[in-house]
């Protein structure tokens, strides 16, 4: 009987340890959530903890410029894109850029996203319209009143942005 009952104990341990190591892909098991935050200036992409995510229009061709004093006020959102799990909402495409220290950052539809440092709780945006360059990442698509990574500002062509236009 009590060969049974450890047979058993057993069976049911070895059980719940590959349910365990199943990889279901959740963010506990090393992936990157990015969900939909709802703020004041619309729907975005929130990073770690519902923290609003951010484009710069400065940045083309899915190339971070944002870079020392500005990557300090705009942390990027480090990572591979390929390790990103969509929430409920999320469309579009994530990917993965190189920064100039060789780092990766995550970029969505080709733009590197990034956070902003005087942003304190889930939802809040106010990186938005800041220099007239930051906008909030969209969830979807760019839209018009979002800038395109592709098209930058006509204030900021240069690709080391003033610190008027990034707003550090």
């Amino acid at each position: 009987m009590r060969l049974a009952s450890t047979m058993a104990a057993v069976a049911l341990l070895l059980a719940a340890c590959a349910q365990a190591g199943s990889g279901s892909g959740s963010p506990s098991a090393g992936g990157i959530e990015v969900t939909v935050s709802q703020t004041s200036a619309g729907d975005a992409l929130a990073g770690a903890d519902g923290m609003t995510l951010y484009v710069f229009a400065n940045d083309t061709d899915g190339t971070s410029t944002c870079t020392g004093d500005c990557a300090a006020k705009w942390p990027p959102l480090m990572g591979d894109g390929s390790d990103v799990v969509a929430g409920s909402g999320v469309s579009g495409t994530f990917g993965t850029t190189t920064r100039d220290d060789g780092s990766s950052q995550i970029t969505h539809n080709g733009q590197p996203l990034y956070y902003f440092a005087d942003d304190e709780a889930a939802g809040d945006a106010k990186g938005d319209g800041f220099g007239g360059v930051w906008s909030i990442a969209p969830v979807g698509e760019a839209s018009a009143s979002q800038p395109a990574a592709s098209q930058p500002a006509s204030n900021a062509e240069s690709v080391e942005p003033m610190a008027s236009e990034a707003g550090y």
